[in-house]
């Protein structure tokens, strides 16, 4: 079993050393917005969890892939608990790239692969789309 642990430091901020280790400040007061909040947290590990899987799958795919940018935007229910309800996922992808090969990547990713992908879609929807921007000079 992992563990992880999450300390108040005071208002409503906290540090959380995640289970290999690793610290962080959590903000809950998006009025200070000194770090991210619990539910930033959520939309960045989903962003990070299918990066990772695509350029894994691109790799092995043997893509030329130069640059990866992954957006996560989302909307939230308006009444507690306020899980995400709607996900929107923008790849932006950069180098010489078959636009099969990215679409299956991605399509694994989301419907296979991505941990944190799996478990939001238990309460929001989830829609994804792509771009291939030209390969740098």
């Amino acid at each position: 079993m992992q563990t992880g642990s999450v300390k108040w430091i005071g208002e409503q901020k906290y540090v959380a050393t995640s289970p290999s280790g690793h610290a962080m400040t959590i903000d809950s007061d998006r009025a200070s917005n000194q770090a991210p909040g619990p539910m930033e947290l959520l939309l960045l590990a989903l962003g990070a969890c299918t990066a990772t899987d695509v350029v894994i799958i691109l790799d092995k795919k043997r893509q030329k892939l130069e640059s990866l940018e992954v957006i996560c935007s989302g909307e939230r229910a308006a009444s507690p608990p306020t899980v995400w309800t709607k996900l929107e996922i923008l790849y932006r992808l950069g180098g010489q790239l078959d636009d099969g090969a990215v679409k299956h990547a991605i399509q694994l990713s989301e419907d296979k692969y991505c941990s944190v992908a799996a478990m939001l879609r238990k309460t929001a929807t989830l829609s994804w789309r792509y771009e291939i921007l030209p390969p740098a000079s």
